[in-house]
């Protein structure tokens, strides 16, 4: 199944995708795509759906972030071997963590606000993986059973904030519309191997990753399981496993940043594709 969330920001309704690509309102179903309805049970009821006797959505409706209620985005540095490089990063001996704030959510085709004060605004496309059952200590066999689904993470980075503020890569993950999350949450049995998965992005026409997650150094299963030795892991938590290489900071002879009034696209095989414009924040920090 491809779930999703649709509507206005901050009340949005829970809906499915029909095979004819058009989605249905879920909300005379389940409250929202988040938490219990996340579980394994749940998902299976969802499948035996009659989905056209849903009411269909608005064919304009807005895509919101295809989780709702997310505990916490942990996300892995440096897993591609590649990437690391073109950061000037040793290759981790150790899954690298940190986090993603989740006011930074925002749709697939939201626009993405460059905060006041930004210079270097990079892109990273990742793959999602979206908890639908709790993980604490599982083992890495064990690990996907613990998996609801995959998604699109668009991984938005401001470097220097990132780099330059004191260490903490936190700060310059974190600003609002900084995680753009879907269009769709598919569910884990419509991805046979989720390290086989073609990734790109490009920036207004320009392809600047392409990637594929068979590279990554460490593999979902042992990302979950890794993870869940540290904090346990929440139905709706949401792992964005890493980017190939291809990002802003990396490009040669001099690193290309985000500018407002440019548009990034990108997509993971099976997955969807988001498309975000980047656009100048409008808040006054004058008297701030």
């Amino acid at each position: 199944m491809k779930l999703v969330r649709w509507g206005n920001k901050g009340s949005e309704k829970p809906g499915v995708v029909d095979r004819e690509g058009r989605v249905r309102d879920l909300s005379g179903v389940l409250p929202d795509v988040a938490g219990e309805a996340l579980g394994a049970a749940s998902l299976d009821r969802l499948g035996a759906i009659d989905l056209a006797q849903l009411p269909l959505a608005p064919a304009d409706a807005r895509l919101g972030p295809c989780v709702g209620q997310v505990g916490k985005i942990v996300c892995v540095g440096l897993n591609y071997s590649d990437h690391a490089a073109e950061s000037n990063m040793p290759v981790p001996a150790e899954p690298v963590l940190f986090f993603k704030a989740t006011s930074s959510l925002s749709g697939p085709h939201d626009d993405v606000v460059i905060p006041p004060g930004a210079q270097k605004v990079d892109w990273e496309v990742e793959l999602g993986v979206v908890i639908g059952k709790e993980a604490r200590y599982v083992s890495r066999e064990r690990a996907l059973d613990h998996v609801a689904g995959y998604c699109i993470v668009n991984d938005v980075s401001e470097r220097a904030w990132q780099i330059e503020r004191g260490g903490q890569w936190d700060k310059g993950k974190s600003a609002d519309t900084f995680a753009p999350l879907g269009p769709w949450l598919v569910t884990r049995d419509e991805i046979a191997d989720p390290q086989a998965l073609d990734m790109w992005l490009e920036v207004d026409g320009k392809r600047y990753q392409q990637g594929n997650t068979r590279t990554m150094i460490f593999d979902v299963a042992t990302v979950v399981s890794y993870i869940s030795h540290f904090m346990s892991l929440q139905p709706g938590d949401v792992i964005s496993t890493g980017t190939p290489p291809g990002v802003g900071m990396g490009q040669k002879p001099q690193p290309v940043y985000l500018r407002a009034g440019q548009t990034m696209r990108l997509g993971v095989a099976g997955l969807g594709e988001q498309q975000q414009r980047a656009v100048a924040s409008t808040v006054d920090t004058t008297h701030a």
